[in-house]
């Protein structure tokens, strides 16, 4: 089949901007697109301390209702087949913060991230030197009203008339709602303010938008498309999503096998391999001294538990901390690295301090150090109270990191728990939230440890299974060329749902 131009809109990447798994995806998988032949840009905000040196600029005009920026557009080549588009806005996007400071979000985040999605669609329509756009594949709510102008605005409904209209939902926990005033002010007809298009308890959602707008709709993991259809986890949009029936599917997402390679890693004081682990523990001894803690014998032969996490209420910090004291007792020593919300960063360094020789902090993001710490730490735990594929677990399962996590979306997906009759198992899994079941998940780990026969398996599976991007890319592009079937029978405005 011919290979596919997809025009990918998203908030950020790696390494020009991330606060969590988003730049991660939207760094790897135009990469692996492009290895299997497809030409990729991909469309960001320049923000603050972006470079763009080595890029071509062109000034286009924006207009977007009664929105209008003069707007810089950096065309980077990044690769034969990929290049990035920065959207210059020092109004919008020349900021301290990518989306807010500490916990409050900015107050124009709706016309930031409107203006992102008009300069990505406006840059494709005018661009000549490649391909026309086949696919426009949109991440989250922020790049929400790419597939909503495209329905919606005459100057782009003809142009990618056939293009398949794509929306990945990478945390169903941010929605994007707005007063209904950015409906006029952004030149949206009303009737993108329907209950069945963009309207949600009385405000405008760029995310159910964008879902009721796109030919196909995607999150990161089969378990989490699943989880997300219940009233559980579906945080009100389990109806919206319910209505969009064979046309959201869950795939999950792959890891950059070249960044993340324990034989390769810059970051690590020595290599290793599944069979040659021999590495890993001058690894663990550089963790336990970058964070003070003791490198003794007695120390060095204690299981390291390793948690690197944004600090927020969804990565099961609640549940750490309220176990913080028996935590403690086991026989294990344990780091945390991470940045987040108030109450959990002070939790941690209260935590530290009370337990000195066993429990070690660094708050704040920190991307050589989290390497490190995947190579050093024994086992990593992820009690996320729902997680919509996470990254870190395949990241640990990469390094021979052995994996403790709750039985939920993509966690539930790649982890495999141990028994003594299982033959696939590479981690530890537990599924309800409380403090007995997280010690005694620990408890059984700990003991384990201790048993290399056991142990040693147990990490070599993990670090032998195939979580590359490849797979996961192929399954995008059957995606991406049954939108492109949806495309011609879409008509104007939306489909019913």
């Amino acid at each position: 089949m011919s290979p596919l131009h997809i025009l990918m809109v998203a908030s950020e990447a790696w390494p020009w901007a991330k606060t969590g798994g988003l730049a991660d995806v939207v760094a790897a998988l135009p990469e692996a697109l492009a290895r299997l032949g497809h030409r990729v840009t991909t469309v960001l905000p320049r923000y603050r301390g972006v470079d763009v040196a080595g890029a071509a600029s062109v000034t286009r005009t924006i207009a977007i209702g009664s929105v209008r920026h003069d707007v810089d557009l950096h065309v980077l080549a990044v690769g034969e087949r990929q290049r990035v588009v920065f959207v210059d806005v020092p109004a919008l996007f020349d900021r301290p913060g990518i989306y807010g400071l500490g916990p409050g979000e900015f107050d124009d985040n709706a016309e930031r991230y409107a203006v992102l999605a008009a300069a990505a669609l406006e840059h494709a329509t005018r661009d000549r030197t490649w391909p026309a756009v086949d696919v426009i594949h949109a991440h989250d709510w922020q790049a929400g009203l790419a597939p909503v102008l495209v329905r919606t605005d005459e100057r782009y409904r003809e142009r990618f008339a056939q293009a398949g209209l794509v929306m990945t939902i990478h945390n169903l926990a941010y929605q994007g709602t707005f007063d209904r005033e950015v409906v006029p002010r952004f030149g949206l007809p009303w009737s993108a303010f329907r209950i069945d298009t963009g309207e949600f308890w009385g405000r405008f959602s760029f995310l159910k938008a964008a879902v009721t707008a796109a030919d196909l709709v995607t999150t990161v993991s089969p378990q989490y498309a699943r989880e997300t259809l219940t009233p559980e986890f579906g945080v009100g949009f389990d109806g919206v999503l319910g209505t969009v029936g064979d046309r959201y599917v869950g795939i999950l997402n792959g890891i950059d096998t070249d960044l993340w390679d324990p034989a390769s890693d810059p970051h690590l004081p020595a290599s290793f391999r599944a069979g040659d682990l021999a590495g890993k523990l001058a690894c663990k001894r550089a963790v336990l001294e970058r964070f003070n803690l003791p490198v003794g014998d007695d120390a060095l032969a204690r299981p390291l538990v390793a948690m690197v996490s944004r600090l927020v209420s969804q990565k099961g910090l609640g549940l750490v901390l309220d176990a913080a004291d028996e935590l403690a007792d086991l026989d294990a020593t344990w780091v945390f690295v991470g940045t987040g919300e108030l109450q959990y960063e002070d939790g941690l360094r209260a935590l530290a301090a009370r337990y000195p020789a066993r429990i070690g902090v660094h708050i704040g993001f920190d991307e050589p150090l989290a390497h490190l710490v995947e190579a050093g730490a024994d086992m990593f735990l992820m009690p996320s109270v729902f997680e919509p594929c996470g990254l870190n677990q395949m990241y640990s399962l990469r390094y021979g990191t052995v994996p403790m996590v709750t039985a939920v979306g993509g966690l539930d997906d790649t982890v495999q728990p141990y028994t003594a009759r299982a033959r696939h198992a590479n981690g530890f899994k537990f599924r309800d939230q409380s403090v007995p079941t997280l010690i005694r998940t620990l408890t059984q780990a700990i003991r384990l440890y201790h048993d290399k026969d056991i142990w040693v398996p147990l990490m070599e599976r993990g670090m032998r299974a195939e979580h590359s991007w490849q797979t996961s890319a192929r399954e995008y592009v059957r995606v991406y060329r049954r939108a492109r079937q949806l495309a011609p029978v879409r008509g104007s405005g939306w489909r019913a749902v």
